[in-house]
């Protein structure tokens, strides 16, 4: 059971991979967000049970009917949200696996009969493969990904890099605008990466933050640049951003995507440690000022505080310079 958010689902998208690779005959349900179903929908030999959150009580009756002739050997609760953990009492399992204690928030314990083991530091994906571990399944050397899309967005995804040439994908707008870059500086590391001869598209959903950032970041910029934001179903923009040389975003969903479809990742982190929630695959790519907002806010180093712990503020994105990222960018666009 794992909701929301594209991240995560991301994250957790792995942890299902490894599942059915080592054990190709279990039968897998995932009950999933509606907005998240979109994009592993085609996942092969998963049965999916969509929960409407924004549906409440009905949402809940719905999922109850859905599972009420199924006895499951092992529930995986990997939400500790606690509407999902409410929600969870319908599914009846003979296991009930949530995490550890120190991971638990929001009386997530009182739903699980069994914990993972314990992990410090762990990112999110590390801490979703501890529920595989948890079940038995085999390790693997690294995390995989099995999130397919039609023949007709793959085509799609084709002709839109084919017309593009080289590009590099920017998704600036996080689910809050406190966690995004400054438009002015997008629009200069966009005119950076055009200028030595690689082209710069945005993309983002359909929300206002999304299309107001996209607006602001052109509005900027030197050179033309080609605007995907709120023209792509989820498939269509997993191809984008697969066809792209390099994404640069903040912690937002396309980052995990692009993980993904192996395209690599310069992540903008100032509110969130990147070691738990950065793009999983690029850390070393990450720009980064958590560290020293998190310890001029708690008087700490990060290492000393909860893990998770999040910085505050308005203007903590500010911090990252253009100079920081431009740095990362030219590792890729020479």
């Amino acid at each position: 059971m794992r909701l929301s958010a594209i991240g995560d689902v991301c994250h957790a998208a792995a942890m299902v991979t490894r599942i059915q690779t080592q054990w190709p005959n279990a039968e897998i349900t995932w009950v999933i967000g509606k907005v998240e179903y979109q994009l592993v929908r085609l996942m092969p030999n998963v049965r999916f049970i969509i929960f409407d959150k924004s549906q409440g009580k009905a949402a809940v009756k719905a999922l109850k009917d859905a599972v009420k002739d199924d006895v499951f050997d092992a529930l995986l609760m990997m939400q500790v949200a606690l509407r999902s953990n409410m929600a969870s009492r319908v599914i009846k399992a003979k296991k009930r696996i949530g995490f550890d204690w120190a991971r638990s928030k929001e009386l997530h314990w009182l739903f699980a009969n069994t914990r993972v083991a314990p992990r410090k530091h762990a990112h999110v994906l590390d801490g979703f493969m501890d529920f595989a571990d948890a079940l038995g399944v085999p390790e693997v050397d690294k995390p995989s990904w099995c999130i397919p899309v039609s023949e007709e967005d793959e085509r799609w995804g084709e002709e839109q890099a084919s017309e593009l040439g080289k590009y590099v994908v920017i998704s600036p707008a996080a689910s809050k605008a406190e966690r995004n870059w400054l438009p002015e500086r997008y629009a200069q590391i966009a005119d950076y990466i055009q200028e030595k001869g690689v082209k710069v598209i945005l993309c983002g959903g359909p929300g206002k933050l999304d299309r107001t950032t996209a607006d602001a970041i052109k509005s900027f910029a030197k050179k033309d640049i080609q605007d995907f934001t709120g023209k792509t179903s989820l498939h269509q923009l997993l191809m984008l951003l697969k066809h792209a040389q390099l994404v640069i975003a903040p912690d937002t969903g396309p980052a995990h995507m692009a993980t993904t479809v192996g395209t690599p990742v310069i992540g903008l982190y100032a509110h969130s440690n990147p070691r738990r929630t950065g793009p999983y695959n690029d850390l070393q790519h990450v720009v980064s000022v958590y560290d020293e907002c998190i310890e001029a806010q708690k008087g700490k180093l990060w290492t000393a505080l909860p893990w998770g712990t999040r910085a505050k503020g308005s203007e903590l994105m500010n911090k990252i310079t253009f100079d920081m990222v431009q740095q990362k960018v030219s590792l890729f666009v020479g």
